[in-house]
């Protein structure tokens, strides 16, 4: 084998028990850097230098609008992503932060300062971090704690976050206090996930919130001075709530509510009388998203209309119908109004086209695009689109996937990657992904994004189909996609590989070892292998919000269940080869989730690919190791699907 610069191979074997240890393969193991690769060929240089205009299309997310009518976004220019300003549509990128770790959650402070969040290696132990006029960067937060969700007053006098320490599930809520010692202080001692969600426009009140589940959240007014809180909306009925905004004069409060109805839609609460009145008006879709302008005169909201947004923008007080925004079908993001509420900011992203920064003009109806991302060389003409289908499933029930398909010359059949999001509560959206982008154009292969039951998106009924002992249903959906797949002319049911990551890397594990047979392969990223092990060893301020979801293993019955379905328990059942990748610092689903999947797999001879990252976290965030990762991708398809680039 031949040797790559800077890499060490050695063979090793596997450690362990003695009965594993006996049956197991040797592992040849290679350290690049911060990238250990085992059993993983040295790669063709052909595959990276095939990869590199998908590597090196950039994105850019606008982030918030600065006091002189700028832009802030997150771009990436080197390895990470920092933050930039963008002064002007069409106007040159400004770097402004230069770390290591890539950054996010960036706001524009009434005082002019500008607010950040950056973890460590991918740990999600955030620091908050402020950076004024100067370029001078002070950190708010204390180093060994997890910070989020920042509020703050109309004036900047009154900053709030939420604050976990470790071995706890329970957050605080800080108060910014440059009177105090260390320059912050206690305001409330929570339990469980709480987090301040907004802050009134006098900064006597925050608005408070306590998740429990995807389903389930509850919201408080806090009294600042006293500490003391008021259970807004009580009930008890579970109701989810998200986001939440005072409205000026702080008498009314704005939120998404799924009280009464299957979709989260958007309602106003009026604080004195607890009166509600729907804004959104009855919808069969989602509204995930809204910003209302600072005078209280413009509402903005984004409806999540079958995985495309739909930007709604309305007079708040009259609620006349303004003029819209005619977008690409794609996916708006992250809106945000200027300081005058003249324009929204927003991103956009669509299968095509990375995500970039765009505003619309409330007066003139002018929709303007600010940052024009690189493709790195790719022809946006050239890319695909998906094809929105349905497929029916074991209960008959109708599922929603994406389909990317290349090019075939008549008579030909392509292979076939299925690609399961996390979560389980997310959804596969419509926007570009260089992953599918490159498997339709270099490797030949039809790329098939599912939304199995349990997706967010589709209403809280769908969302609800896999809680519990009902987990096994969702595997259930991918064996009828198989199905699905063998009834369509041009797609090779013999060609099929899983893929996922989180907890899509839990459904191609429990795929594999229930339609190995049906499968050339699977691959899984930071994917959980035993819910038990999962439980015990995730971070404590996630453990109770996924009991909730997944059940909870201290019930006989629920672990009974585990027992039944974890895929560590059934390996025995996969005989295709499997990839596997793994950053050391995830918080989320621990690195033992893999390690021990891995060994298992190996000890029963089955082909294993092991790629770990020692400076990431849950996700693959440096461009570096996004490049290795797409390359022992691509090695590992072209293997088992007999596709070449």
């Amino acid at each position: 084998m031949k040797s790559l610069l800077g890499a060490s191979v050695a063979a090793l074997i596997l450690a362990g028990g003695s009965a594993l240890a006996q049956t197991a393969t040797p592992v040849e193991r290679r350290e690049i850097g911060n990238q250990i690769l085992e059993n993983v060929p040295v790669a063709d240089p052909a595959i990276r230098s095939g990869l590199a205009r998908y590597q090196n299309a950039r994105s850019a997310a606008f982030q918030d609008w600065t006091g002189d009518g700028g832009m802030l976004i997150v771009t990436r220019f080197g390895n990470t992503n920092q933050i930039h300003k963008v002064a002007a549509p069409g106007a040159d990128r400004s770097q402004l932060t230069f770390h290591d770790e890539p950054v996010a959650g960036v706001h524009t402070l009434p005082t002019g300062e500008i607010l950040f969040s950056k973890d460590t290696g991918g740990d999600e132990w955030f620091q908050l971090f402020v950076r004024d006029a100067s370029g001078k960067e002070t950190q708010l937060t204390e180093a060994g704690t997890r910070n989020q969700s920042p509020a703050w007053s109309a004036d900047g006098k009154v900053l709030v976050w939420s604050r976990a320490t470790k071995g706890s599930a329970n957050y605080d809520v800080v108060l910014r206090d440059p009177a105090a010692p260390d320059g912050r202080r206690v305001i409330f001692q929570g339990e469980g996930q709480v987090s301040p969600i907004d802050v009134s426009p006098d900064g006597k009140t925050v608005l408070l919130g306590r998740y429990f589940s995807i389903g389930e959240s509850k919201r408080w007014l806090l009294d600042v001075a006293t500490g003391k809180t008021t259970e807004l909306n009580p009930t008890k009925t579970k109701v989810s709530y998200d986001g939440g905004v005072f409205t000026p004069g702080g008498k009314s409060i704005l939120m998404l509510s799924d009280e009464g109805s299957d979709f989260m839609r958007l309602v106003e609460f009026d604080l004195a009388t607890g009166k509600k009145v729907l804004v959104s008006g009855e919808r069969s879709w989602d509204v995930e998203d809204f910003k209302l302008s600072s005078d209280g005169r413009v509402l903005a909201y984004v409806v999540n209309e079958d995985g495309y947004s739909k930007l709604v923008v309305q007079d708040f007080r009259t609620r006349r119908a303004l003029p819209q925004p005619a977008l690409p079908g794609g996916v708006v993001s992250n809106l945000a109004f200027s300081e005058d509420g003249s324009k929204i900011g927003f991103s956009l992203a669509t299968p095509t086209a990375s995500s970039d920064a765009w505003s619309f003009d409330i007066a003139d109806g002018l929709l303007t695009r600010w940052t024009a991302s690189e493709l790195g060389g790719l022809d946006a003409k050239a890319l695909v689109s998906p094809t929105l289908v349905r497929f029916p499933s074991f209960d008959k029930r109708s599922i929603p996937a994406f389909v990317y398909k290349p090019k075939l010359a008549a008579g030909q059949k392509a292979p076939v990657i299925i690609d399961i999001h996390g979560g389980p509560e997310g959804q596969s959206r419509p926007v570009f992904n260089a992953f599918h982008q490159h498997t339709v154009a270099q490797l030949g292969a039809a790329v098939i994004v599912t939304n199995v039951r349990g997706s967010s998106g589709y209403g809280k009924t769908y969302l609800d189909l896999d809680n519990a002992e009902k987990r096994e249903d969702s595997v259930k959906d991918i064996g009828a996609l198989l199905d699905w797949i063998k009834t369509q002319p041009d797609l090779d049911p013999s060609r099929v590989v899983v893929y996922g990551q989180s907890y899509g890397g839990y459904m191609s594990l429990a795929v594999m070892t229930r339609y190995s047979d049906r499968l050339a392969g699977g691959v899984e990223r930071y994917g959980i292998s035993n819910f038990v092990s999962f439980l015990k060893n995730t971070e404590a301020y996630r453990r109770d919000l996924r009991r909730v979801e997944y059940g909870d293993e201290r019930d006989p019955k629920m672990l009974k269940a585990f027992e039944t379905i974890s895929p560590l328990n059934n390996v025995s059942k996969i005989t295709k080869p499997m990839l596997v990748m793994q950053g050391w610092n995830d918080p989320r689903v621990p690195k033992s989730e893999s390690d021990q999947v891995v060994e298992k797999l190996r000890a029963q001879g089955v082909e294993t690919w092991y790629v770990q990252f020692k400076d990431e976290g849950h996700g693959f965030l440096k461009k570096l190791n996004n490049d290795r990762r797409r390359e022992v991708e691509t090695q590992f398809l072209q293997k088992v699907l007999g596709a070449s680039q």
